[in-house]
C-alpha cells in the first residue's frame, strides 16, 4: 500500500513539482548560493532506550531528480527497478548512535526522508513505481509493529529545509535543527517534560472515539497514534467526528460573508465566501466567483485534500488552506476574517481536531505539524536557513 505524502518541509510559496513521491524545486531562490553538495547531520540519542538505532536517509536526489538514497557520507545510490508484486528494496540502514551519544552523518541535496527505528531494521518496499514508504494505517504493512518516526527536508543551492512532521502519526519524539553560518543554533520539535505522555493521556480522556487512533504492540509498548485523516480512513475514529462543527459553519455563512485574506504580505487580495444550499462559493473584490467549495466531510478536512483540495496556484490553493486550517484549528466561527493567527483561538470549540490540539499542546515551543497546512499562521515545526553548516537531529525520550 504505497504511502501518502505529506506536507513537504517547504513552505507552499517555494515548492515545485512531484517528483517520484517527493517534494522537487524549481530554480533557487538566488543564483550562485554557496551550499555545498553535502553537508553535517548530528544524529544525538538521548531516548533512553536501550535498543540499536537504525537511520535512513531516503529521497529524490534534485540534481537528477531519481530516487534512491544516501549512505552515511552523503552518498546517492538509486534505487533499482522494483516488482509487481513489490520486492524488498536494498538495505539503506545507517548504524544510529548508542544511548547518550552522538554520530555525525552527511546528507546530500536532496528532497526527502530521514527515517529512524529503534530495535528493528525498517522494510521497505520497490514497486514499479518507486519506493513504497511504510504505510501502518494498513494493518498488514511489515513496519506496524516497529517503533519508528521520521524528519522531512529538502538541501539545495537555496539552503536547508528540516521539520519535525506529526502530518501521518505522532511517535517517537525528536528535534530538528540548524547551525547558520553565524555560529547560532535554530532548534524545534521537542516537547514539554512530560509531553510524549501528555500526548496519549490527552486522546485517552476524550470522548468521541478519539483513543482509537492509540496503536500498541502486543507487548504493551505505545508505537504511536495514528493522525485522524487515518482514523477515519481506517474506521479507527468515526467519519461523523466534524459533522456538527462543519453544519455551523455551513448555517453561519449562508447568512454572513467569510472574509479570507490568504497572503500576509498581500493585505488588499481577499476573497469573500458565502454559502448557497450544499456550497460555499468565493468571489474576489470585483464580485466575480473565483472558486467553489462543497460542504467537506472529516477526511476532507483532515486531509486537506478531496472536497478542501489545494493545488499550487494562485487562488483556489491559497483559500482552501486558509479553510483548512480554520476547519482543523475550529476558528471558522469565532472569527469571520481568516486565517485566525491567534493561537488562543485555537482548538476551543469542542468538535475540533484534538489530535492537533494534543501535539500543540504538549510541543514545547508550541510548533507542530499536526495537519497538512498547520503552516498557516506559522505554526510549522520547520526551521531554514540559506546557508546551513550543521543539521541537528535529536531522538528525545518517550516519556
Amino acid at each position: 500500500m504505497p504511502h501518502r505524502l505529506t506536507r513537504p518541509a517547504l513552505p507552499l510559496a517555494a515548492a515545485g513539482a512531484l517528483v517520484g513521491g517527493v517534494l522537487a524545486l524549481g530554480a533557487p531562490d538566488h543564483a550562485g548560493a554557496a551550499v555545498p553538495e553535502t553537508i553535517p547531520l548530528k544524529l544525538t540519542n538521548n531516548s533512553g532506550r536501550s535498543e540499536p538505532v537504525y537511520v535512513y536517509d531516503l529521497g529524490t536526489q534534485l540534481s537528477s531528480g531519481q530516487q534512491g538514497w544516501a549512505d552515511a557520507n552523503g552518498g546517492f545510490h538509486a534505487w533499482p527497478a522494483g516488482g509487481n508484486p513489490p520486492t524488498p528494496a536494498p538495505d539503506a540502514s545507517i548504524a544510529g548512535p548508542a544511548p547518550g551519544q552522538s554520530k555525525t552523518i552527511r546528507i546530500p541535496k536532496f528532497s526527502g526522508r530521514i527515517y529512524f527505528s529503534y530495535g528493528q531494521k525498517l522494510d521497505f518496499r520497490l514497486t514499479t513505481g518507486g519506493l513504497v514508504q511504510p504505510a501502518v494505517q494498513n494493518p498488514s504493512d511489515p513496519n506496524r509493529n516497529i517503533l519508528f518516526n521520521w524528519s522531512e527536508y529538502t538541501l539545495n543551492d537555496s539552503g536547508l529545509w528540516l521539520n519535525s512532521t506529526q502530518v501521518d502519526m505522532f511517535s517517537a519524539p525528536y528535534a530538528v535543527g540548524v547551525q547558520r553560518s553565524d555560529g547560532s543554533v535554530s532548534t524545534t520539535g521537542h516537547l514539554k517534560s512530560g509531553g510524549y505522555n501528555g500526548f496519549f493521556n490527552a486522546l485517552r480522556s476524550r470522548s468521541g472515539g478519539w483513543s482509537g487512533l492509540i496503536q500498541t504492540r502486543s507487548d504493551g509498548t505505545v508505537l504511536r497514534a495514528l493522525s485522524p485523516l487515518y482514523g477515519v480512513e481506517t474506521g479507527a475514529l468515526p467519519a461523523s467526528v466534524l459533522d456538527d462543527y462543519v453544519n455551523r459553519v455551513w448555517q453561519k455563512y449562508s447568512t454572513s460573508t467569510l472574509t479570507v485574506t490568504p497572503f500576509a504580505d498581500q493585505p488588499n487580495t481577499k476573497y469573500y465566501g458565502r454559502v448557497s444550499g450544499n456550497v460555499m462559493n468565493f468571489t474576489n473584490t470585483s464580485g466575480a466567483v473565483v472558486t467553489s467549495f462543497q460542504k467537506p466531510d472529516a477526511d476532507s478536512v483532515f486531509g486537506c485534500h478531496k472536497l478542501l483540495d489545494a493545488p499550487n496556484d494562485n487562488v483556489r490553493g491559497p483559500i482552501s488552506r486558509t479553510l483548512c486550517a480554520g476547519f482543523n484549528r475550529s476558528t471558522l466561527l469565532v472569527d469571520p476574517d481568516q486565517p485566525d493567527t491567534s493561537t488562543a483561538d485555537f482548538y476551543q470549540d469542542p468538535v475540533t481536531n484534538q489530535y492537533a490540539r494534543a501535539v500543540h499542546a504538549q510541543m514545547a515551543d508550541g510548533k507542530a505539524y499536526a495537519f497538512a497546512f498547520d503552516d498557516v499562521g506559522d505554526q510549522e515545526s520547520l526551521v531554514h536557513d540559506g546557508s546551513p553548516q550543521q543539521a541537528y537531529l535529536t531522538l528525545d525520550p518517550l516519556s
